[in-house]
């Protein structure tokens, strides 16, 4: 049992009710064959893979219609449309005319979704294109997905709803609405043509990776960093799909897609897939995740999977001790030694045995650590463990980052307080959950941490950022500068 009533996000001793998609067949979306490109600024054609060559830079894109002269997709009053953009337009026609697109919000390779800059998503409804708030449903997330799919001119784009094969946007009368390809078929293909240019309006530095993610596990592994976080954009965070993404400059993400699905690959949890951490020791890299309220381990020869589970059941259940069993970092010491920290209401850590997957219960350790609400991660610089930790909940928009030292890696820790909050003026809140990385041959340090969403994200829509981690010259960790 939780030491205290669950208020936040870790409301999770319930379980949510959710839509189970367990086979292609009940998918509503179907397997694009465009490929998204992240980290790119402009549309890239892949001349040798003519069948591939469709394709929407993850960030901020403008669409150009390809047979209206200087008309851009925009919305207005929420609902979509094509109009009339150029340099002298107001600001916010401008705005209006700019996306941020990331990976389809219903999965899907090569399938995108558009989030304006209010914070809402383009979705269809009724066959007519609008602006609505991510509601977080299935049918939500399939509606605000869209595969792209080679346009009717060199370079240009069409897109097809993923949930309805063979319909696409389209404009007539400058409205955009989502009709089927048959629909006036001598104008239908150039209707539903878009450039993808440069946007209007500047897009963020961050978030780093695109899209509704959270609580992430930054690593740095066979000579890139990784980011493991939460998909995030379901009711009671309850996906149940992992995703990796990787790096060489911390600034461009490869997306890996799902390496892990509890739904079809674990025989214990079908969600609430949280929080997860990696460690390699063995030749083998070993993927620690949050099921269902418990911790699983699955293990695999690659960074990015396949993953398999080698014991069929959680390392550590539900129940094991009070508060919830979730949010796992590994720590590997100097030494060779692996230790598990995790928690939520109380913290605990334990040696891992040297197979990873095991450990002595009657070594566990509690910790006792002011204002601890969850995600405790560990890390050594210069001989000292510093153990950063999650306060106050992920729903609210105090959730910081505070943190405590240590001569040895089980403590006893020395608190040493708060090193990451929002900023209300660039509209950061609720900045936790966090992880941190070193550069390697450096004494440069990276912190990777979610936030809500901006403008209008919340405790269950969220995006990752990275910023520096800066010591004073005593060890002491410098507050953080969150940026945008």
């Amino acid at each position: 049992m939780t030491p205290f009533p669950r208020t936040g996000r870790h409301d999770r001793d319930h379980r949510v009710p959710i839509v189970r998609i367990r086979s292609v067949a009940d998918r509503r979306f179907v397997t694009c064959l465009a490929l998204v490109t992240l980290g790119a600024s402009l549309l890239t054609v892949a001349a040798a893979q003519p069948a591939f060559a469709a394709e929407i830079p993850a960030g901020a894109q403008s669409l150009q219609s390809v047979n209206v002269s200087g008309s851009y997709l925009r919305h207005a009053d929420y609902l979509g449309s094509i109009a009339a953009v150029s340099s002298a337009s107001s600001a916010q026609a401008k705005s209006d005319a700019t996306f941020t697109v990331t990976p389809g919000l219903a999965g899907g390779t090569g399938c995108v979704s558009f989030q304006a800059a209010n914070g809402m998503w383009l979705r269809h409804r009724d066959n007519r294109i609008r602006l609505e708030s991510n509601a977080g449903t299935a049918l939500f997330l399939a509606d605000a997905t869209f595969c792209v799919r080679d346009g009717s001119v060199s370079g240009s784009v069409r897109l097809e709803s993923s949930n309805l094969p063979g319909r696409f946007i389209r404009h007539r009368n400058s409205e955009l609405w989502l009709d089927p390809s048959t629909t006036n078929a001598s104008t239908f293909a150039a209707d539903s043509s878009f450039r993808v240019t440069a946007p209007w309006v500047a897009g963020r530095r961050s978030p780093v990776v695109k899209g509704l993610y959270g609580d992430p596990n930054i690593a740095y592994l066979n000579g890139r960093y990784y980011i493991y976080p939460t998909t995030d954009g379901y009711s009671g965070w309850a996906g149940s799909r992992f995703k990796a993404f990787s790096s060489t400059d911390l600034v461009n993400w490869t997306d890996h897609g799902t390496i892990l699905d509890l739904a079809t690959q674990v025989s214990w949890a079908d969600d609430r897939a949280w929080a997860p951490t990696i460690a390699f020791r063995n030749n083998r890299y070993y993927f620690y995740f949050s099921g269902d309220t418990n911790i699983g381990v699955v293990t695999s020869s690659s960074p990015t999977g396949p993953f398999t589970d080698p014991l069929g059941r959680p390392l550590i259940a539900a129940g094991f001790r009070s508060g919830q069993m979730i949010d796992p970092a590994a720590f590997t010491d100097t030494d060779g030694t692996s230790y598990l920290y995790w928690g939520n209401g109380s913290a605990y850590a334990v040696r891992l045995n040297s197979d990873m997957i095991s450990f002595d219960s009657a070594q566990v350790r509690t910790f006792s650590l002011p204002n601890f609400r969850e995600a405790p991660f560990v890390f050594k610089r210069n001989n000292t463990y510093y153990l950063t930790y999650s306060v106050d909940d992920t729903r609210s928009e105090n959730y910081h980052v505070e943190y405590a030292t240590s001569t040895d890696p089980l403590g006893p820790w020395t608190h040493r307080g708060t090193i990451l909050s929002k900023n209300l003026n660039l509209g950061i809140k609720g900045p936790a959950h966090q992880s941190v990385v070193k550069a390697p041959n450096s004494d440069t340090w990276y912190i990777a941490y979610h936030r809500f969403a901006i403008p209008a994200g919340n405790g269950t829509n969220r995006e990752v950022t990275i910023d520096q981690l800066r010591f004073n010259a005593d060890g002491t960790i410098q507050p953080v500068t969150p940026t945008l």
